[in-house]
């Protein structure tokens, strides 16, 4: 394999690994872009290009910090970006973003139980606690599992989510949207869209430091590219439907398993496979930044287990309440980074 190739190929095989920890339980369901684009109307497409290129922008970013300050874990990277040597300011940012990202764990497992309990009415206990259970196993080999997994699940879902928007985008009308645009909320959202995204992937990013060699501009433009069409294939879904999907746990799978019943099932894979990997990308970020590799299975064994109990809350309860509150914590960490200057 030429140098070239190789190179390619890492870069995609990085790709896949940070796209398999954005698109999780929220955004594959439809939720997500419901809340943050659709909720906006037409502006909500001009939301799209503002928060994918926030996302793009501060990946690169991150992954040349990173690269250039040697960081290798987030509460270097925190002193880095706040400039800060005060550890109670370290310490109590570093708190906050791991609640953000042990609570964002839970809305994983809460989904993978909401998507069995809306399409074959199974308790949603019982679905989360089977993805807990595979969660623990996957979580104690750390990145290398995510990477292994990603290279073979995020691909079909990518492929799928595409393929469903091509077939919506020849029926699409703009005049469809019959939701009155808001200028203020179709700019915060999209801001806080990508805000808390950050804040989940940013810990992936580092964990990613050795295998980066300098290709971090290629990596966020691929990232932000695929994100991209994604997120326009999804919104496309919501706009051409003439389903009632104000009130579903899922908009996009309740959809797909009405319009494209011959698709419900391999729509529903792709869902559980997005869920999945996004949920132990959090996982092991959250590990990676508060435990010591002597008590990594028993804290992750307590994880597991507590997030089984959180998602009787309710998945779309945990989104749109928690979201743009993560999305808001988030803006002082995406300020500081812009902030910080880099080698380009």
């Amino acid at each position: 394999m030429s140098k070239t190739k190789k190179n390619f190929n890492n870069v995609i095989e990085l790709v896949l690994v940070i796209i398999g920890s954005l698109i999780g339980a929220g955004f594959a369901s439809g939720q997500e872009i419901y809340i943050f684009f659709y909720k906006s109307g037409k502006i909500g497409f001009v939301g799209i290009i503002l928060s994918i290129s926030i996302i793009s922008y501060v990946i690169f970013k991150v992954l040349k910090l990173v690269a250039e300050k040697n960081i290798d874990d987030y509460q270097k990277f925190l002193m880095v970006i706040s400039k800060n040597e005060n550890s109670k300011f370290i310490k109590i940012m570093n708190i906050i973003i791991n609640i953000l990202l042990l609570i964002s764990f839970f809305v994983m497992i809460a989904g993978f139980g909401a998507y069995f309990e809306q399409e074959y009415n199974i308790n949603s206990v019982i679905g989360s606690g089977v993805l807990a259970i595979i969660c623990f196993l996957v979580l104690i080999n750390d990145i290398e599992g995510v990477i292994k997994i990603s290279k073979y699940i995020v691909p079909i879902l990518i492929f799928i989510i595409m393929f469903i928007g091509i077939l919506t985008i020849t029926n699409f009308e703009i005049n469809k949207i019959n939701i009155k645009s808001n200028f203020f909320t179709g700019v915060l959202n999209p801001v806080l869209y990508a805000s808390y995204n950050l804040i989940m992937v940013i810990p992936v990013l580092i964990t990613l430091k050795n295998k980066t060699e300098k290709r971090e501009a290629k990596i966020a433009i691929f990232t932000g590219m695929v994100l991209f069409l994604l997120a326009i294939s999804i919104m496309l879904l919501l706009v051409n439907t003439n389903l009632n999907i104000s009130n579903t746990e899922m908009p996009a799978v309740y959809i797909v398993s009405k319009q494209f019943s011959e698709l419900k099932n391999i729509y529903g894979i792709i869902i559980l496979g997005a869920i999945f990997t996004t949920a132990i990308s959090l996982g092991i970020s959250f590990l990676n930044n508060t435990t010591k590799a002597k008590n990594y299975p028993q804290i992750a064994s307590i994880m597991c287990i507590t997030s089984v109990l959180f998602s009787k809350i309710g998945f779309s309860n945990l989104i749109n309440f928690l979201y743009p509150i993560f999305g808001i914590v988030g803006l002082l960490q995406i300020f500081l980074i812009l902030k910080t200057k880099v080698k380009f």
